[in-house]
């Protein structure tokens, strides 16, 4: 660390009591500008002279008056390596504005970090007794703002007007607007933020205003806030690869991570009732035995089983169906290289917390899918930090706290559904509701969407116990299904479908097969929000590319600029047939090779609910 110079960040005086602190981008081409006068805190953001986010309030209200006693600007550029993650390395630079605000005994600090992709803006506070106050940071925007946001298990909010009289939902927000890069707001590092849940947003009585709050009660002498984070990128796809919030979250708080394995699990739930013709699946020892086999055979490092495996939970015991020999499944799932997941639902029995944890250690399982645990920040840092003691890896059903990224601090947690996963809803989940999700609900981490499914008639014939209920509704082609499980990142990628349907189509399953869960590499393509998104991931020198469409058929171009120059590849290309459809026709694909290098440019035709997936290796 070093200190800047005046000519690098400027202090502008502009009033008795008033000061504007300049500080700027590691490649000087964005700008944050924060304003002290009259006892309050301000802030804006620009870009290329351009507004991102106009002058709006950040503060941390105790009810204490505070007088600015020192300001220091310094600047980092380091690596580190996650555990897991869209890269392998991630490059921490940025340039830090730290403003000291004391009242008696009492200090805060003011800390903003810039980046050359997005901004994080925290405070520390020191007190002599205990505190409790509120957190605010609003986000002043133009009044042709058009807003993205989570709703939970519905379909993310599209396009709704900042001046609109209802904004009502959870982060993270992504902010469109004509001429200006996409914004995106969220926080991170709520982990070092022991006393605060995390932050609702709504609309401020300020115009064209949002506002993000956090109230807090601290019995600490010391403590942090989260993060408020602003990401910008030129294109909506770039925002789910951006590394400011995983930068600013706390390092890795494990000594050992090598038992934390990121791969891809078999799941059973949504294949109950599948009927290959001479066996149906279902929640027995059978059925898990069959699943293993077909795990090993294709190289994939889990089996997730889920709820019904047990009937009654009570006092740290639990009591198998009679149809599960668990202790049978569990000792094959080891035999042949395949880790057991094990699913927990909070809301069966009383088994209680306390021995939940110890008791699957001592089952021989690898993970926990926990599920209906709720929005609760203190209750999900004690989960994951109690799993990671007993060597558990963790992934959250059913709309966990977001914590966005936690899975550098504790990369036991693998991944969460914080979105809708693709069979439970029809209403919630479409081609064009993924299309949001890659870009806001991606936001938060890793994302458990449970894409992959290959039998898409028998789902839309209502073959499957597990839904959908309503028939001819699932709207998908089994090359957007691949394509899929390449642009949601996951530490864990659960595969949904039966072992027999992946099979069937041997040809298209080894580019899934394939893939890996952890990345050399990742790149954002190119991206229209609401229309398609291309995303290509690299491991070792083997690239991986994929392509989503909405509903809507169309003709994209791809250039391969991400391939090492001087190098030929070929690409193994799959693609949706010239007759498919993603209601009439959805297993219809066609698979072709050729030579390409980086420049060279893929045309991707793409039907209704329809995708693009290409496998690139170097040409021998």
């Amino acid at each position: 660390m070093k200190l800047f110079s005046l000519a690098i960040a400027s202090l502008i005086s502009t009033a008795a009591l008033a000061e504007t602190f300049s500080l700027k981008s590691p490649d000087s081409k964005s700008e944050l500008l924060v304003n002290w006068e009259n006892s309050q805190l301000s802030y804006q953001l620009k870009k290329n002279d351009k507004t991102l986010v106009g002058n709006s309030k950040i503060a941390l209200e105790t009810g204490k008056k505070y007088q600015l006693a020192g300001n220091k600007i310094t600047e980092n550029d380091s690596t580190w390596t996650p555990v897991y993650g869209q890269f392998k390395t991630i490059r921490d630079r940025h340039n830090q504005l730290k403003l000291t605000f004391k009242s008696g005994d009492a200090q805060k600090t003011f800390l903003a970090r810039l980046f050359d992709e997005g901004l994080g803006m925290r405070f520390e506070a020191t007190n002599s007794a205990t505190s409790k106050g509120s957190f605010i940071c609003d986000y002043t925007f133009t009044k042709d703002a058009l807003l993205y946001y989570h709703r939970g298990e519905n379909a993310p909010a599209n396009r709704v007007k900042i001046t609109g009289k209802k904004v009502k939902g959870k982060i993270p927000f992504v902010i469109e607007r004509s001429n200006l890069p996409y914004v995106a707001i969220l926080e991170s590092d709520i982990y070092a933020a022991k006393s605060f849940n995390t932050m609702s947003v709504s609309k401020a009585k300020v115009p064209n205003t949002l506002s993000a709050k956090s109230a807090f009660k601290s019995d600490s002498k010391k403590f942090v806030t989260p993060w408020r984070v602003i990401l910008f990128a030129d294109k909506p796809g770039e925002l789910p690869l951006n590394t400011v919030a995983v930068n600013l979250a706390t390092p890795c708080v494990l000594e050992d991570t090598s038992w934390i394995t990121p791969g891809i699990s078999l799941w059973d739930w949504r294949i109950h009732g599948y009927n290959n013709g001479d066996f149906v699946y279902g929640i027995n020892t059978k059925s898990y035995l069959r699943m293993i086999d077909f795990a090993a055979k294709n190289g994939l490092e889990y089996l997730t089983v889920d709820d019904h495996w047990y009937t009654k939970a009570k006092n740290g015991t639990m009591t198998p169906s009679p149809e599960v020999d668990l202790k049978k499944v569990v000792e094959y799932g080891n035999a042949k290289g395949v880790k057991i997941i094990l699913y927990y639902d909070r809301k069966k029995g009383n088994f209680g917390d306390q021995h939940l944890y110890k008791y699957y250690a001592s089952l021989g399982v690898h993970g926990i899918k926990y599920g209906f645990m709720g929005n609760k920040v203190d209750f999900t840092r004690d989960a994951v930090e109690t799993a990671a003691k007993y060597k558990l890896t963790m992934n959250f059903h059913d709309g966990p706290a977001p914590m966005t990224g936690l899975q550098r601090t504790l990369p036991n947690l693998v991944t969460r559904e914080y979105c809708h996963a693709q069979q439970d809803s029809r209403k919630a989940f479409t081609p064009d509701s993924f299309l949001k999700m890659a870009v806001i609900e991606a936001l938060t981490g890793p994302l458990d969407q449970a894409n992959g499914n290959f039998g898409i008639d028998s789902i839309n014939a209502g073959e499957r116990e597990k839904g959908p209920k309503k028939t001819n509704t699932y709207i998908s082609t089994v090359v957007s299904e691949a394509a899929r499980c390449l642009v949601i990142f996951s530490g864990v990628i659960t595969y949904p479908d039966a072992p027999e349907e992946y099979q069937k189509k041997a040809d298209l399953f080894e580019f899934m097969r394939r893939m890996p869960a952890a990345w050399d590499e990742s790149v954002a393509v190119d991206s229209k929000m609401n229309d398609y998104i291309t995303v290509a991931r690299r491991s070792g020198k083997i690239w991986f590319l994929g392509s989503v469409n909405s509903e809507k058929p169309r003709t994209i171009e791809t250039k391969l600029d991400f391939l090492q120059p001087g190098k030929t590849y070929v690409a193994t290309i799959f693609a949706d047939a010239k007759d498919a459809d993603g209601v009439k026709n959805a297993e219809a694909y066609t698979i072709s090779k050729k030579k390409v290098k980086k420049g060279d440019v893929l045309t991707a035709k793409m039907v209704r609910g329809g995708g693009y997936a290409v496998l690139l290796k170097e040409a021998k």
